[in-house]
Parts: structure tokens; C-alpha cells; sequence
């Protein structure tokens, strides 16, 4: 099972029933043979260019584990659900989401040291005016 993001741009008319549409994008991957792990609906948003005749769409994030072969399956299965404007399945490199992890954690080390020393700092100054 390999993991996979499929972001999912909705037709912005199923605003008020967007739980239907969702559920059945994800009946269409589980039958695939995958299992959703993240599900996140950034909303109604505006598109940079209009989609079939449509200025905006509802952004559905879904990250799911997948077996390889089902991801043409998923794609085929997508590519005629009328719910749907568009869609994209990508691979993420898990190897640069570590690195970027552990670099945003190095940097919030350095920024509480800093703020340490910068709190010491203040404390010496406030002892001199004493």
C-alpha cells in the first residue's frame, strides 16, 4: 500500500450537500481497496481560471493509502463522477516532508534559544539601572 494525496475540486452548487458528494469520492476509493486517512475541505474557493463555465469550487483534500494498481481505477472513476470539476492523485516524497519537518523543528529550537538569551539579556539590563 502506498500512500497518495487526491485533492478533488467539487462543483460549487453542492455547497448545501456536500456530504453526498464527499461520501461518495470516498465509497469510490475505498472500494479502489484503500483506506482514507486525512480528510480536509478547504471550502469554497475561487478558481484561477473558470471550469466549466464555474468561478469557484470546493477544495476536498483526502490522503489515502492505496494499493498501485486501483490509482487508475480511482482515476477513471473520477474522471466521469459529475460531481466533480477536477482532480489531481499525487504520490507525496515522503523523504523532503521529513527533511521540512525536522528543519521547522530545528528553527523553532534556535528561535526559543534566542529568545532565552535575549530574556537574559533584559533581566542583566534591569539589574544595572538598580
Amino acid at each position: 500500500m502506498n500512500e497518495y494525496e487526491i485533492a478533488v475540486l467539487f462543483d460549487p452548487g453542492l455547497e448545501i450537500d456536500l456530504d453526498k458528494a464527499t461520501s461518495k469520492i470516498e465509497g469510490i476509493i475505498t472500494v479502489g481497496g484503500g483506506k482514507i486517512t486525512n480528510t480536509d475541505n478547504w471550502g469554497k474557493r475561487k478558481l484561477a481560471y473558470p471550469i466549466k463555465k464555474q468561478d469557484f469550487a470546493i477544495y476536498v483534500f483526502y490522503t489515502a493509502e492505496l494499493p498501485g494498481e486501483s490509482v487508475q481505477k480511482i482515476n477513471a472513476t473520477l474522471n466521469i463522477t459529475d460531481e466533480v470539476l477536477r482532480f489531481l492523485i499525487t504520490k507525496p516524497d515522503l523523504k523532503k516532508i521529513a527533511k521540512a519537518e525536522a528543519l521547522k523543528v530545528e528553527k523553532a529550537e534556535k528561535a526559543a534559544a534566542r529568545g532565552d538569551r535575549a530574556d537574559a539579556r533584559e533581566d542583566d539590563d534591569s539589574k544595572e539601572e538598580e
